[in-house]
């Protein structure tokens, strides 16, 4: 990229802990930030564009795409036949295809490749191909798919005590059920890849990705060959959230395959209206609980039933579900818990990781049982929800993980205090009784989130520096950047390391040929694993320098420190860019490789029991919301949030992950529904039909926190906390409040009814069947 480097101009040192704008900040703001769309096009450049089925599940009986060879522009037409190695890009399982060959289980499924002159002349002739199709039976809905037993695994079990015995016994129980939806990533960047051909059937790709050792190694299995004739280069994504973990293979591939078969440099970028339909989205969810109480609120027995639409191939559904599990509990101790999840096959586009993966939905499901609890019992829901918090010996997860550092409780009391929650419900209630078509609802929501990729493997990174004779410092890993400032927070732990000023810390591309076999940028991981690979890296070079430093000054190793004034050894402090000539005069080598593996961490899925993280994040957010009974409209007036990032590596960017993170959940629970009609045409795939939230959406009080005793008990990098994930969860505070908003109708006496998205209809929907019930 002709950006592949970035050098952050701040001239005194400034290493962790301090609030330091992003790398690429005033580029993202003047549009000067170069992305894969934005390279200059090589000479002979091809576009590439994918033709897709039209079918949710049919087969292809013929395919005539002798029209589109013909059409003007066309230089190759390429499909399943064309294809050198497997046809294959799936990231576990081998079953989803590049090319579909003989069957398709999806409408947006991809059918072939039109490589031409221009993207227009691509579009053109891919719709001039002639596809007859059989249909076969589809199942586009959880419910279709329940109903003909289409699972892409086994239904999974989690259990701790007899749950059974515990809900016959329980003095008070109630059942219930309610709907998650989907969400769309929305990124706005699209895919994209750049393939450009090398020697012997090489190949270089640009690739907007989260995860470029798996796009190598993808690339490589269509093409054929070793992993080494692929490299994968990544500067910047404008956003991914999990939709570019494993989805942006298809389009790379692609791209690959038409540069090799052609010899020329060939790009696929999709337009956003055929991301939205061939990509994968967050799982919708349908989840049934039965719950038994006392009259305390206080749970002594919980089935969880968890049901979700996977999409038409395995993608990371098991992880996902898994995760789902994992997070069923939240903040709370279930004493005696059965969670059983269904990950059903749907012909709809396989859904995939989004920001959560899987935890929110787990939350969602939990959250809902404190408000139905709370509701049934006559009690304010977070009075439940402290009752029911893990603390006094109570620690033990559902999957037997013991809760180590348990601070939800403190940071809930901090909050509930600092937002005055109980003379603001006070209010609320007065408000509510004062006006019969606005209602006011609030609530105050934790959030634990485990932090690890819970498949164990995936928990390493590897880093590179070089150090140059002027002591200026080159910095690479394995993670990516997608506008969540992990180049900045991982540049100021080398600086830090060295003591010396960041624009000495040049941050560069993240490419398979520096750093291989790295983990994605997902899990919230990507400060904990590479700022840890980046120290280790730092640590045998300090090593390294500090032993020639005594051997050419003669002083103990103990006298030779790296400080912001110079490398001090013994009296004399050299300064670190005279001292690294020194050194490489001296033929001491200025480069190391580091790496990191999350220790700790061990789980056994075939029982779900373990430990598949290694610390928690918490947070807590307290939202006030007003609702229009004669609409369904919804405006989130005020939110309050305190959350725990550890000891922040930077708090600027560690804010902006919170209030993001926030903004986004709320988009989630209530206003991007995603809509598939009978055929599984997905028909919300545009802004013109899609509603993410806007700068407009957020509230007008909206008062962010980091947690100031912030501490991990676990020594990660600097004794900071993942933040990429946790605050997504804090918007569950929304949902609830609106719950509440929706249930005051009837004063209380009648749990609403309300599925999420909450939606002007859903919100007026529950209005009125709240009415219905309670007679009102």
């Amino acid at each position: 990229m002709a950006d592949s480097g970035a050098s952050v101009k701040v001239t005194p040192f400034q290493g962790v802990h301090a609030s330091v704008p992003h790398d690429s900040a005033l580029r993202h703001v003047t549009g000067t930030a170069i992305y894969v769309d934005d390279l200059p096009e090589p000479a002979g450049m091809l576009h590439v564009h994918l033709g897709m089925s039209t079918r949710a599940h049919a087969r292809v009986v013929s395919m005539d795409l002798s029209p589109v060879r013909a059409s003007p522009g066309v230089v190759r037409v390429l499909t399943a036949d064309d294809i050198p190695g497997e046809n294959d890009v799936s990231p576990v399982i081998h079953d989803d295809r590049l090319f579909a060959q003989g069957e398709v289980y999806c409408v947006g499924q991809s059918l072939f490749a039109v490589a031409a002159t221009s993207i227009a002349a691509a579009r053109a002739a891919a719709a001039k191909a002639v596809v007859e199709y059989e249909d076969l039976p589809a199942a586009i809905s959880i419910t279709d798919a329940s109903a003909l037993d289409l699972k892409i695994e086994a239904s999974q079990r989690m259990a701790r005590g007899d749950a059974a015995a515990a809900l016959e016994a329980a003095p008070n129980r109630i059942q219930g059920r309610f709907a998650i939806g989907g969400q769309d990533h929305f990124y706005l960047e699209g895919q994209a890849s750049l393939a450009t051909p090398r020697e012997e059937g090489d190949v270089h790709v640009w690739c907007s990705t989260q995860h470029p050792t798996e796009v190598q190694h993808l690339i490589a299995r269509v093409l054929g060959r070793p992993d080494h004739a692929v490299t994968v280069e990544v500067r910047r994504m404008g956003g991914g959230f999990g939709g570019k973990e494993t989805q942006a293979s298809l389009f790379a591939a692609a791209a690959a395959l038409v540069a090799v078969k052609t010899g020329r440099p060939a790009k696929c970028r999709p337009d956003r209206d055929e991301d939205m339909v061939m990509t994968g989205k967050r799982h919708d969810f349908e989840v049934g609980y039965d719950v038994g109480f006392d009259d305390e609120g206080r749970l002594q027995g919980i089935r969880l039933e968890l049901s979700s639409r996977c999409g038409a191939t395995t993608d990371l559904s098991p992880a996902i579900n898994d995760r789902a599990m994992f997070h069923a509990d939240n903040a709370y101790y279930l004493p005696a818990v059965e969670i059983v999840s269904h990950r059903y096959r749907t012909h709809t586009v396989s859904n995939t990781a989004f920001r959560g993966f899987g935890g929110p939905q787990g939350m969602a499901a939990i959250e809902r049982v404190m408000d139905a609890v709370a509701q049934a019992a006559g009690l304010d829901p977070l009075e439940v929800r402290r009752r029911n918090l893990y603390g006094g010996g109570h620690n033990l997860t559902p999957y037997y993980q013991v809760v180590e550092d348990n601070i939800a409780p403190e940071l809930i009391e901090e909050l509930a205090k600092s937002c005055d929650y109980e003379a603001r419900q006070r209010a609320v209630d007065a408000f509510n009784a004062a006006n019969p078509i606005l209602k006011k609802g609030m609530a105050l929501t934790p959030v634990k989130f485990g932090v690890s990729f819970t498949t164990t493997h995936l928990n390493q990174a590897g880093a590179l520096i070089h150090i140059y004779a002027d002591g200026s410092i080159m910095l690479n890993h394995g993670g990516t950047e997608m506008g969540q400032g992990l180049y900045i927070k991982v540049a100021q732990v080398a600086a830090e390391a060295f003591q010396v000023p960041l624009d000495r810390v040049k941050i560069t591309s993240t490419t398979t040929d520096k750093v291989p076999n790295t983990s994605a940028t997902a899990a919230s991981s990507g400060a904990d694993l590479n700022g840890m690979a980046v120290l280790d890296a730092a640590g045998k070079l300090k090593g390294r320098l500090t032993a020639f430093a005594a051997e050419k000054w003669g002083v103990d190793p103990s006298q030779v420190a790296f400080t912001s004034e110079g490398v001090r050894i013994g009296g004399e402090i050299l300064s670190f860019p005279d001292f690294c000539r020194q050194a490489y005069l001296a033929r001491i080598s200025l480069s190391a490789t580091g790496f990191y593996a999350t220790p700790k961490i061990a789980y056994d899925r075939k029982t779900h029991r373990g430990r598949p993280f290694y610390y928690f994040a918490y947070g807590a957010a307290c939202s006030e919301v007003v609702i229009d009974t004669l609409t369904g409209e919804t405006k989130v007036l005020r939110a309050d949030i305190l959350h725990d990032v550890g000891r922040s590596l930077n708090p600027a960017i560690d804010l902006g992950q919170v209030e993001g993170g926030f903004i986004q959940g709320m988009g989630w629970l209530t206003t991007e529904e995603l809509v598939y009609d009978a055929k599984g045409v997905l028909k919300t795939h545009a802004p013109s039909t899609y509603k993410i939230p806007t700068a407009g959406d957020r509230p007008k009080v909206l008062n962010v926190k980091l947690w100031e005793p912030g501490r991990n008990a676990e020594p990660t990098v600097h004794r900071s906390k993942a933040v990429g994930e946790p605050p997504l969860m804090l918007a569950i505070s929304v949902f609830s409040a609106i719950t509440r908003a929706v249930a005051s109708v009837a004063d209380h006496r009648v749990m609403p009814n309300l599925d999420a998205p909450a939606t002007p209809e859903a919100v007026l929907t529950a209005v009125e069947d709240v009415r219905r019930r309670a007679g009102a």
